[in-house]
């Protein structure tokens, strides 16, 4: 029988290489960016279009490479961060499998200029599908510049599961912000199809972090900083009232590397404790130094996932960290038990006062306790205290109330007996039918009438707009800003009218009918947040989504209080719906139950 394993082509095999490691625009500015750092830059440039298919560009200021180090570059598995096994338990620096550029210049056309300080010229390589196409000596300013074009231009395949240049954008964004968030102290650019995006100066981390998301989060933050024998941490965390209903602005830094971990998420989460709404995500920026050789960050392709030597301990000490600042700060309130409030000092009290006053004695010279109650009262200045009533007295008055108070309940009962609808414990309503009884779930069948409306107003008739008598203007981060541009036609159909944008805020002078002004900034959030999902890049997908997402935000909700003519009103709506029974999330809106079904809860 003839032998049938292979060694692999080269090209076949740095092709699933860059599988593993390019599987988006996101992940070679992931790269390019941390070979930058790497490289000791103190500026670094990311130019982009067609949210990076056509053109990725990182320039950096770094130490750049000799001759042959830009050629070996490109070798796979070659690097100057590892020599031996044992260095993989002790790193120190962000790229080290020797793999990235390798992958990279597998799938794309890529160009590297680059020069060393001391030298006089630099080198100029370029590389298309893993083939040298030439080497020459250029001249070129001191760091790297490396392009890479034509992303997946060799597999269309890989190229055609990229989602839209807007998905796609926001990943590129998401790993730029993780990379400057963990680097204040370097300088970043990014431009996207000629637009500045992001101008990051060189800065504290408070003013990165607000550089990025925006002016208003400088008032969210609440700082952290603990030192200890194993362990430093500092950041942010935001304070609990400006906590959001999904998970967005949760960063974990490790010795300044961005990773992902459920674990210690958890102690943060548990250090809110009683301060968040249910539902509601904390926010922070938090920064761990931990000995390079008690962790292990080679455990995931991309780099995200870490193995600690004792994450239990890590936990209690994060989790420990930020309830202090949260009671530090006064965000949490501190309880001591085994204190008496009677006993602190005012602050108001003052130790050279004069001393406390005696109290002043008054004696009736008159009283003779041998004489008549009645004789004495006429005869002296004393005048004794109301007679409290009989002590059955005090359960008249509440024999009477309860009584009373039991005849209303019964009146009650029997006028829902006869009321269409009931509603129970806030949150259903309960209708009548000929064939038994409709349960309905009060919050999401309104989400189907006000998803239903939105989508008829946004698609098929004018939306209804009204006018602003001051144009509002809120404060965004760049990405969100380039977000809502991106949506801006999709918006104004549905009734927003937009002023002005610019880098950091959007001006609205007009808002659907439907929308009150103080919800303005609550629907946008939560549509940017929604936004943010993956959606198929349809024009009819975007206003899908709006309308669910409106119809969420401005749906009644569970513990609101609806009169009779309120509920009425909702379940002649939601059966007026062209798809009643389910909400836009796919949740059933409500529950029949027959006479049939009612009669066997009572039999045996």
């Amino acid at each position: 029988m003839p032998d049938i394993i292979q060694l692999l082509p080269d090209h076949v095999a740095n092709q699933i290489a860059a599988g593993e490691v390019v599987q988006r625009p996101a992940s070679v500015v992931k790269e390019l960016l941390e070979n930058a750092i790497d490289a000791g830059a103190t500026n670094i440039k990311l130019l982009l279009k067609d949210a990076g298919k056509t053109l990725i560009q990182v320039i950096d200021d770094g130490k750049g490479m000799s001759v042959t180090d830009a050629r070996m570059s490109f070798e796979r598995h070659a690097t100057s961060k590892i020599q031996k096994a044992e260095d993989l338990f002790n790193l120190c620096t962000k790229g080290f499998r020797g793999e990235a550029l390798a992958s990279i210049a597998a799938i794309a056309h890529v160009e590297l200029k680059t020069k060393q300080a001391q030298e006089e010229l630099g080198t100029c390589l370029k590389i298309e599908g893993s083939n040298i196409i030439s080497q020459d000596f250029i001249s070129t300013g001191k760091g790297t510049s490396i392009s890479v074009k034509n992303l997946f231009y060799n597999i269309p395949a890989r190229r055609n599961f990229l989602k839209s240049d807007t998905v796609e954008t926001r990943h590129v964004i998401d790993e730029f912000q993780r990379v400057a968030l963990a680097h204040p102290n370097i300088a970043f650019l990014l431009h996207h199809n000629d637009n500045e995006v992001y101008h990051l100066k060189s800065c504290n981390l408070r003013k990165r972090i607000v550089s990025i998301f925006g002016i208003k989060m400088n008032e969210k933050l609440v700082p952290i900083d603990e030192q200890t024998d194993i362990l430093n941490i500092e950041g942010f965390v935001a304070k609990p009232e400006f906590a959001k209903r999904k998970r967005g602005e949760q960063f974990f830094f490790v010795n300044n590397r961005f990773i992902k971990s459920s674990y210690l998420n958890h102690a943060v989460v548990n250090a809110f404790d009683g301060l968040l709404e249910q539902g509601a995500h904390p926010s922070y920026f938090l920064y761990l130094t931990v000995p390079a050789n008690t962790i292990d960050i080679n455990i995931h392709p991309t780099k995200t996932e870490i193995k600690f030597d004792n994450e239990k301990a890590l936990y209690a000490m994060l989790r420990a960290t930020v309830k202090h600042s949260l009671g530090q700060y006064n965000v949490a309130p501190v309880l001591d038990f085994n204190r008496d409030a009677n006993l602190d000092t005012p602050y108001h009290f003052n130790a050279t006062a004069s001393a406390a006053k005696a109290p002043k004695i008054i004696v009736d010279p008159n009283f003779n306790p041998f004489k008549e109650e009645k004789n004495t009262a006429s005869q002296s200045n004393y005048k004794p205290q109301k007679q409290t009533e009989s002590w059955e007295s005090l359960y008249t008055s509440l024999a009477v109330d309860t009584f009373e108070k039991q005849e209303v309940l019964f009146d009650n009962q029997q006028e829902i007996d006869t009321k269409k609808t009931f509603q129970i414990q806030r949150k259903y309503v309960l209708s009548s039918i000929k064939s038994g009884v409709v349960l309905i779930h009060q919050s999401l069948a309104h989400q189907r009438i006000l998803y239903e409306d939105f989508l008829e107003s946004i698609t098929v008739k004018e939306a209804n707009s009204q006018q602003l008598l001051f144009p509002v203007k809120i404060s965004f981060s760049s990405k969100e800003i380039e977000m809502i541009y991106t949506i801006k036609t999709e918006l104004e159909n549905a009734g927003f009218y937009f002023d002005e944008f610019t880098k950091d805020s959007v001006t609205i002078k007009g808002i659907p009918v439907s929308v009150t002004e103080s919800k303005i900034t609550i629907i946008l959030e939560e549509l940017l947040s929604d936004i943010d999902l993956e959606v198929p890049d349809a024009s009819f997908s975007h206003f899908d989504v709006m309308a669910k997402s409106f119809a969420k935000t401005l749906s009644i909700k569970t513990g609101t209080q609806l009169s009779e003519k309120e509920q009425e009103a909702l379940v002649n709506d939601l059966f007026s719906c062209k798809e009643p029974s389910i909400s836009p999330f796919g949740k059933a809106t409500f529950k029949t139950l027959t006479l049939n079904e009612i009669d066997n809860l009572f039999t045996s």
